[in-house]
């Protein structure tokens, strides 16, 4: 049905999903507004599929893969694509600045597909300016590992679209699950408040984060402690996630500790920084 799609953003979610798709087939092309930012990105999937290669998980070589991809700066490589992936940060402004950018270049018809993890589907769809062809995959960070994709449909979103997003999602090897546009939909809304418990447990000297992390794993049998989990995702998502589901919602569950307003000030946003709750420049 689809042969060949269009990703906007070269980010850690982004990169993934260009990963993901090319390892199933798809031509892809992968596009952001500086050449550093697409370099980098081209850089993580040829890392990942390096790993994934020599583990013996690809049913093809990484440069058969990569040569599927497509790395751009300009946005009109996306004009021949039949699906469109956005990735980029969570701000509508920034956004919707980008949707109509793409709208000039890629027909009206071509089902779009935002990648947001918090925003309102619905608001992003009257700003895409093809409402009825809008719908969000929200896929779950390593993209190549992770089997989920939430799909969200906005109040504007056609069925058909959503069936479209389905179709995608089974051939880039995913389960999806279908969601109302609810603040933080189904993982975000459960796993966000978990998070910043953990967090506010460590502001409050209860535990280290050690102990916080081992008596998840132990107590509760997750594979991977929550302040852990921050530190692998970035201490920034969790915390700009956690204060736009508390603007949506005004709960308090949401509201993202004093501690972690402090360590994204302070640039310590976990692996991609080298330092979080935990500190990783000493660490191979």
């Amino acid at each position: 049905m689809f042969k060949k799609i269009a990703v906007f953003g070269t980010g850690s979610m982004g990169s993934g999903i260009i990963q993901t798709a090319a390892t199933n087939g798809l031509q892809v092309v992968a596009i952001d507004n500086e050449r550093s930012s697409v370099d980098r990105g081209k850089k993580i999937i040829e890392k990942s599929l390096a790993r994934f290669e020599k583990k013996g998980r690809l049913k093809e070589s990484a440069n058969e893969i990569i040569g599927r991809i497509e790395f751009a700066t300009d946005p009109e490589r996306a004009s021949d694509a039949d699906f469109v992936f956005e990735a980029i940060f969570e701000d509508i402004k920034i956004k919707a600045e980008l949707y109509k950018k793409i709208n000039a270049i890629v027909p009206e018809t071509v089902p779009f597909a935002s990648n947001t993890s918090s925003l309102s589907m619905t608001a992003l769809a009257k700003a895409s300016g093809r409402s009825s062809n809008f719908v969000g995959m929200h896929f779950f960070n390593p993209v190549p590992m992770m089997k989920l994709v939430e799909i969200i449909p906005a109040l504007q979103t056609a069925s058909k679209t959503v069936e479209a997003a389905k179709s995608m999602a089974e051939i880039m090897g995913k389960t999806a699950v279908v969601c109302k546009d609810t603040p933080g939909f189904i993982v975000n809304r459960i796993l966000v408040p978990y998070m910043l418990e953990a967090a506010r447990v460590y502001d409050a000297e209860i535990a280290s984060p050690e102990q916080i992390d081992t008596a998840m794993k132990l107590g509760a049998g997750v594979p991977m402690g929550p302040l852990e989990l921050m530190d692998f995702t970035g201490v920034d998502i969790a915390y700009f996630v956690g204060n736009i589901l508390y603007d949506e919602t005004k709960d308090k569950k949401f509201l993202p500790p004093n501690v972690m307003q402090k360590m994204v000030q302070a640039g310590w946003l976990g692996r991609k920084t080298g330092k979080g709750f935990y500190d990783y420049s000493k660490k191979d």
